[in-house]
């Protein structure tokens, strides 16, 4: 066989096996062919597709860092049990993968990369596309991977290729350690011949770890928390992708612990649950930020911690605040120079807990200042997402009608701008899964791939794609392989004419939203008037390549409009997209929490000089975090 064709007939048969649930841990490859990969990964994908028709799917893509994201939407939707495979060939297609490579490893989810790379024997040095350093003639575009990479090597010869393509499937079903796998492969050695040991490709399971606690570690944790009068569990993306939010929600009613969730850990209980207090961190809720400033114990499951999370340190103000970090990677465990690590699956940690705090509860005062807090947040959100009756839509009206609209099965998908702050506040997730926001890298250009990767994940639910005019632009083709595969999702693009969120923290920051507004530019004066929109019609761009459009016109009418159009769009058995005009200067509601973003500390204008005392009077609350 050729180094190709072993490699995918080899992905084809391995397996993911967690507890009682099995399921191929490559479920297809993306590909987009050049004369990198053409050879070698296209022509054992038709070989395979023609001998064994199923065994590997292809799947196309109209950019390379669409694959990877379509990849990790699909991951994160199977609880990180299974993924995709992207092929692009050598140079630009190559350094396309990058963002999405990054994007996997920061998020903790796993992804098979397999850039092309240039003639391994140099017969034909320089080839097209490659590139050349004089003080490393060896060095090429795949060795950017490295960095953003969780694994990477590269199949120099043929005979290295079992031990590499075993070593990239430990980390892939790794939980600790998983992330962009990325293996790369020379143009020609993919084309080349090998033989093949038939072990190589026999079906191979791979069992994923679920680790129980230390005795030792789970000991000292709970002597800490039975010693606490304010605990808090912060809920990581760790809760959801051990499947433990049934654990979490026994122990809270056990214990009436409250939780605060991360972006990736919205769904770890329903919005309404008594102990859920919301969002936590820069962008949580005023319930779990006021909860979390004098919490004495915080519980945090499954989390990497974030600077929004902590609101860039200032969150938990506690002076003697100590930290039970449970995390199945050791790295994370660590952090905050916690005392009081444990290192295990989320899941099994939290049974752990469960029974070893068996008759422990918080005291009643406490619980009654839990559901005070929670009580009047809900209020609060009640009123940000009922509709004002404006000419246009705030993000917060935009939101509360999406949301009337869905069923509690639905999931959720954004990633960037000022939408993911919005949505950690005031989405009311009614099902672990629901909710769907790409934060750990907050890629512009997620939101449609990511959609694309969940619907194939999970075709028995309905996906809705909110996404801002400034990230559409970023990579919208992805439409187009929507409407060729019938893969349906339901986008509602939300035009404000700009980038919303970076022109708010730009104000903040006393740059009164410089470059942050699509305007056409005056040649003479270079710049950008406010009067002159862009006559972009991203209505008609979405029509063009064969998506159903439906567009909400401005007025008092919109909301109700909206809410109208989401229903039709989920009634289709086609890809939809909503278009609704939003003004941009409508804030959702403040939660309380802050974001270091640091002000220039000399400026010569006045917004910047006032933005710069505020930015030193908040600085005044960070404090280390070494509990």
């Amino acid at each position: 066989m050729t180094v190709a064709q072993a490699l995918m007939t080899f992905l084809a048969n391995q397996w993911t096996v967690d507890g009682d649930i099995r399921e191929r841990t490559i479920a297809g490859t993306f590909g987009i062919f050049g004369h990198g990969n053409v050879a070698g990964i296209g022509q054992a994908l038709l070989q395979l597709h023609t001998d064994e028709p199923g065994l590997m799917p292809y799947h196309q893509a109209r950019n390379e860092q669409a694959m990877v994201h379509q990849a990790v939407g699909f991951a994160r939707m199977r609880r990180r049990r299974a993924t995709y495979a992207a092929t692009a060939s050598v140079g630009p297609g190559a350094a396309n993968m990058l963002t999405g490579a990054a994007l996997a490893t920061a998020n903790r989810l796993p992804v098979l990369l397999l850039p092309s790379d240039t003639f391994a024997t140099r017969v034909a040095d320089p080839v097209l596309q490659q590139l050349e350093h004089p003080h490393d003639t060896g060095m090429q575009v795949t060795d950017a991977f490295r960095p953003v990479s969780r694994f990477f090597d590269r199949v120099q010869r043929p005979e290295q290729l079992f031990s590499i393509a075993l070593a990239a499937m430990r980390v892939l079903t790794d939980p600790a350690e998983t992330g962009a796998v990325t293996i790369a492969l020379p143009e020609d050695v993919q084309a080349e011949a090998l033989d093949v040991p038939l072990e190589f490709l026999q079906p191979r399971e791979w069992h994923v770890r679920r680790t129980v606690p230390e005795p030792e570690e789970l000991a000292r944790a709970v002597e800490v928390i039975r010693s606490a009068r304010h605990p808090l569990i912060v809920a990581g993306g760790g809760v959801l992708y051990s499947g433990a939010e049934d654990a979490l929600r026994a122990l809270v009613e056990a214990t009436g612990v409250p939780v605060g969730a991360t972006q990736a850990g919205v769904g770890s209980l329903v919005w309404d649950h008594p102990q859920y207090a919301g969002a936590i961190g820069a962008t949580g809720t005023t319930a779990a930020n006021a909860l979390a400033a004098e919490a004495d114990v915080v519980i945090g499951i499954g989390t990497r911690y974030s600077d929004f999370t902590t609101a860039s340190r200032s969150a938990f103000q506690h002076p003697d605040v100590r930290f039970v970090n449970v995390n199945i990677a050791p790295f994370d465990a660590y952090k905050h120079g916690t005392q009081l690590p444990v290192v295990a699956d989320a899941r099994r940690a939290i049974d752990a807990l469960g029974g070893a705090l068996s008759g422990w509860q918080i005291e009643p005062a406490y619980a009654q200042r839990i559901a005070e807090e929670k009580s009047r947040w809900d209020a609060v959100v009640d009123a940000a997402l009922a509709p004002a009756g404006g000419d246009l839509l705030g993000q917060p009206e935009i939101i509360g009608a999406v949301h009337a609209a869905s069923d509690p099965t639905d999931v959720l998908v954004q990633a960037a701008g000022s939408l993911p702050g919005d949505l950690h506040k005031l989405w009311r997730v009614r099902d672990p899964l629901g909710y769907h926001v790409e934060y750990a890298f907050s890629t512009m250009g997620y939101e449609i791939a990511g959609g694309l990767g969940v619907r194939r994940a999970a075709p028995d639910r309905d996906v809705l794609v909110l996404v801002g005019d400034g990230s559409y632009l970023m990579l919208h083709t992805e439409l187009v392989t929507a409407v060729a595969e019938g893969l349906k999702i339901v986008v509602v693009l939300v035009q404000n004419h700009g980038y919303a969120s970076i022109g708010h923290l730009s104000e903040t920051v006393g740059s009164a939203r410089f470059g942050t507004k699509y305007r056409a530019q005056d040649p003479a004066t270079h710049d950008f008037v406010e009067e002159r929109f862009v006559p972009v019609d991203l209505a008609a761009n979405a029509r063009s390549y064969g998506v159903d459009v439906i567009e909400v016109a401005p007025g008092a009418e919109a909301a109700r409009d909206l809410r109208e159009a989401v229903r039709r769009a989920k009634a289709s058995s086609t890809t939809t997209l909503i278009h609704v005009d939003a003004d941009p200067l409508r804030y959702g509601p403040d939660g309380g929490g802050w974001w270091d973003v640091p002000v220039a500390e000399s400026s010569t204008l006045t917004s910047t000089r006032d933005a710069r005392a505020e930015y030193e009077r908040a600085r005044t609350a960070q404090r280390p975090l070494l509990g």
